[in-house]
């Protein structure tokens, strides 16, 4: 039975993806010199933010994840960030290649706000392996790799923001439901607002306002078919 083993050795964000994409360069070691033919494997990539620290500002961007940090000795569990299948092709011994990870910058994805919220320093990552190997000299012989393979790496945030950067920069992302987002766009065209920016901004001029409520605005919006204007 050949032995496998995981190491992750670097990061990059992809510059030519058509959407936010992280690069992981894997290596992997097989015991013995018995070829590989083909490693079909299955990884599943999670934060463990219980191996790190986070200053004031980084906390308070925690809370909705794990509430306050009093609470965090329970709250800090690992949170799922990608699971992406990789082939990697025939070697002998040791080998490197990439597993290439899509990523989001959806705000109601729990890895995306985790991090968001960071600064700087690293994100503390575990890939786990599992899949099938196929081995053997002058044959082929069918392996499982075992569940319990996995490799720790420590991401710099540096990387997840210099990818975000590529494909929004200086940009948030929100989305809303299909109803909210008609009746933004019926405020955009009845007041001629040139963009988004303007739409949200146009909202959100009125709060200081006793008479006037954006959030509530927006409600009654999405509420009623004859819309009115906040």
């Amino acid at each position: 039975m050949t032995a496998f083993s995981f190491a992750c050795t670097g990061v990059r964000a992809d510059q030519y993806a058509a959407g936010p994409t992280l690069v992981f360069r894997l290596r992997v070691t097989a015991s013995g010199d018995t070829p590989v033919h083909a490693l079909a494997l299955r990884c599943q990539i999670r934060i463990e933010p219980a191996r790190r620290g986070y200053g004031s500002a980084e906390a308070d961007g925690l809370a909705d994840l794990f509430g306050e940090r009093s609470r965090w000795g329970s709250t800090l569990q690992p949170v799922q960030f990608a699971q992406v299948s990789v082939m990697v092709p025939s070697f002998t011994g040791e080998t490197e290649t990439d597993v290439v990870v899509p990523c989001t910058y959806d705000m109601d994805i729990a890895a995306t706000r985790y991090l968001t919220a960071l600064t700087d320093g690293e994100v503390p990552l575990l890939l786990l392996f599992s899949g099938t190997a196929f081995t053997g000299a002058g044959g082929f012989q069918v392996e499982p790799v075992p569940w319990d393979r996995e490799a720790a790496f420590r991401m710099p945030v540096a990387t997840w923001r210099e990818m975000v950067e590529q494909h929004f920069p200086g940009c948030g992302w929100l989305r809303l439901p299909r109803d909210a987002m008609d009746a933004l766009l019926a405020y955009r065209s009845r007041h001629a607002l040139p963009s988004w920016e303007a739409t949200v901004q146009a909202l959100l001029d009125g709060a200081d306002s006793p008479a006037h409520d954006p959030l509530r605005a927006l409600t009654a919006l999405t509420a009623t078919t004859g819309r009115t204007d906040p």
